[in-house]
């Protein structure tokens, strides 16, 4: 077993930026960031401080290997070559996993096939045996094919990094965690979190609860187990150290107002019954609310959203309106800061203002721009 390991960061399109500079802010200097990933090195307690603490990842792998293959034959002997003995136990359960884009290698149930077969054949020899129960703790493994060449993954997460385990109950549509937490540390209001911060239209409450995770330095994970935690080669005494140092860290002594408000009051009882879950129904405050019956106080704070997108036609008049709405309320709060995700063409004119800046999303498949409408800043004591 090698001490330092080739990590990655699995990050969703767009936000790969956002995932490389969470890592540097853990203290890890050299990432490699690519689409979709980010590279970096650690070691086996790396894998739980990581697991812990990425707010916008997806995942995080364990990079087995990579090399050329364009044929059947050299994904079998790329694949035995790699020390998967190393990781996964004689009763360990491996499902593979497979993508292929831009590959000769195009059919990907063939793949996983043969990259299962030379794992199996890998193990016979280093364990000398003919047969595997796979009834252990599990190891999911991917290959991922692009421009021929064999990516090979093994996944320490289990389910993805967004179930940050706070939320028991779903509603319609809801905003990942992970995509919440990215839309709060690209705005200005993580750089002082005892301002304001408001959502308008918070559905589930996932904005809010983020935010008060962020302004708290609470790690995401610390509510969730991992697949990996169940790995004989990460002690408990590892996991334990990682929980214990992310307890340490939490900063519960700043006080926060951070509040939200949906017209819709199942959407409230599923966000109060989250933040409840998270153990944060005290710092946190909904309401049942129409965005024109809003009204904030305080200076210098930030309202971020997530509108409904209005994806039927039917839809599409209540969602302009709606806009046309949170533009009135942005200009009563001259000192404000404003950020909404949308895929709405017309939001800008709708909401009566250009955006300072734009940047293009996706939450999940729907390609949006997260538009920033920036007030003055707080002035510095």
């Amino acid at each position: 077993m090698k001490e330092r390991l080739q990590l990655i960061a699995t990050a969703p399109m767009g936000l790969e930026a956002v995932v490389a500079r969470e890592l540097k802010d853990l203290g890890y200097q050299d990432t490699v960031t690519e689409n979709g990933r980010v590279t970096f090195s650690g070691t086996l307690a790396d894998i739980c401080r990581c697991n812990l603490w990425l707010r916008t990842s997806d995942r995080v792998l364990i990079k087995m290997g990579e090399f050329k293959a364009t044929t059947f034959d050299e994904l079998f002997e790329g694949t035995k070559a790699l020390p998967w003995h190393d990781w996964i136990p004689v009763h360990g359960e491996f499902p593979v996993e497979g993508r292929s884009h831009k590959s000769q290698l195009s059919s990907v149930p063939a793949c996983q096939g043969i990259v299962k077969k030379a794992i199996v054949e890998k193990m016979k020899e280093k364990y000398h045996t003919e047969w595997f129960q796979e009834n252990g703790p599990r190891y999911v493994i991917e290959v991922n094919l692009l421009n021929d060449v064999a990516l090979l993954t093994l996944d320490t997460t289990g389910p993805a990094l967004h179930k940050r385990g706070y939320r028991k109950l779903v509603t319609e549509a809801p905003l990942k965690e992970t995509m919440a937490a990215a839309l709060i540390l690209l705005s200005r209001w993580n750089q002082n979190p005892a301002r304001p911060f408001y959502d308008p239209c918070c559905g589930s409450g996932t904005l809010p609860i983020e935010a008060a995770m962020i302004a708290w330095n609470i790690a995401p994970g610390l509510r969730r187990t991992f697949n990996s935690e169940a790995w004989p080669i990460l002690p408990e005494e590892l996991w334990q150290e990682a929980r214990d140092e992310a307890i340490d860290s939490v900063r519960d002594d700043i006080p926060l107002q951070i509040a939200g408000s949906d017209i819709d009051p199942k959407a409230i009882e599923v966000a109060e019954a989250a933040a409840k879950s998270a153990g944060l129904a005290k710092e946190i405050s909904f309401q049942t609310l129409p965005v024109t019956r809003v009204r904030l106080e305080g200076e210098y704070g930030c309202i971020i959203t997530n509108p409904p997108y209005g994806e039927r036609l039917s839809e599409e008049k209540e969602v302009r309106k709606l806009i046309g709405q949170l533009g009135r309320l942005y200009v009563e709060l001259p000192t404000w800061s404003f950020f909404a995700i949308t895929p709405t063409k017309q939001f800008e004119h709708d909401f009566q203002r250009k955006a300072d800046k734009r940047r293009k999303l996706f939450n999940g498949r729907i390609e949006c721009q997260y538009l920033q409408f920036l007030g003055p800043l707080p002035p510095r004591h």
